[in-house]
């Protein structure tokens, strides 16, 4: 009798309309834990009275029940298998009228509209509670990875390629291309986007541009769930700087290579020095044993 009841209370919720129904948002990176946020600021509660029920707010789905709680004791008899050990209420709240839901390891099929019901019974059973809270999931794209070429100092008005990657991120990215010299955004020629089989999505696009003078572009990875980001910039990088590189290495293999034949003419005057020294005192020691007593 119990179990039937229970399931006409679940019905019945969706057409009862006696409480003003709130809604959350919350932002929770994948594989976090997520708190979903129902508090009630009434009268005194008691839970042997009360039945709390989360459940997905899409009417369509086959099984809806989230978490349920049924005078004060957890009833997991009608709860989604999906949601199975990934569910706690805090129990030192309750009481309180907080009946927030902790959802455990938080996945790209958690993304939903999820609605708490609270319902108590006096005389009769009516709901005092309804809240919606809309779970929105986000990972953080790595920091972009610019490529840009290296030009010729007389390849002015020469067409050009940039390419801009950004991985592992969550939901699918905007991508800009920025002239930093006046900030203005460029349109870009290529832009690819790869779906993971852990949900994230890497991003890469190219840019094709006809070289100028003093050239700084910027390609910005943006997350609106996150409100981040991340951008990389590349500054015109030309031969001029790699011939004057190429000159100091010349000149420091030069001045090596001289330090080199300094020391050997020293190595070999310390030994002609050392070569004489030697003949001297061999010399002095012969003239000794020689000499008439």
């Amino acid at each position: 009798m119990e179990t039937r009841g229970y399931r006409f209370l679940l019905l019945v919720l969706h057409i009862l309309n006696t409480a003003v129904a709130l809604e959350h948002k919350v932002i929770s990176k994948l594989g976090d834990n997520a708190t979903l946020n129902c508090t009630y600021q009434g009268r005194e509660l008691h839970l042997n009275n009360l039945r709390v029920y989360w459940q997905i707010a899409d009417d369509l789905e086959q099984c809806s029940v989230v978490h349920a709680l049924i005078s004060g004791q957890d009833n997991e008899s009608e709860q989604c298998i999906h949601f199975k050990n990934r569910t706690q209420l805090f129990w030192d709240r309750l009481e309180d009228g907080d009946f927030s839901l902790l959802l455990l390891n938080v996945s790209q099929s958690d993304e939903r509209t999820y609605k708490c019901v609270v319902m108590q019974k006096t005389e009769y059973t009516k709901m005092i509670h309804q809240t919606e809270v809309v779970l929105s999931l986000a990972a953080s794209y790595s920091q972009p990875i610019l490529s840009g070429p290296v030009r010729n100092g007389d390849s002015a008005g020469e067409e050009v390629t940039f390419s801009c990657r950004s991985n592992n991120g969550y939901p699918k990215a905007n991508v800009y291309w920025i002239n930093k010299t006046d900030n203005s955004l460029l349109p870009p020629s290529e832009l690819n986007i790869t779906h993971h089989a852990d949900g994230t999505y890497s991003v890469f696009s190219t840019l094709k541009v006809n070289t100028t003078s003093n050239m700084q572009i910027e390609c910005s990875v943006e997350n609106k769930i996150l409100q981040e980001n991340l951008s990389a910039n590349y500054k015109e990088q030309s031969n001029d700087s790699s011939t004057e590189s190429h000159q100091n290495l010349e000149r420091s293999g030069r001045g090596a290579q001289a330090a080199g034949i300094v020391s050997i003419v020293f190595l070999i005057g310390l030994l002609a020095v050392f070569t004489c020294w030697l003949w001297r005192r061999r010399s002095s020691k012969l003239a000794s044993y020689a000499a008439p007593i």
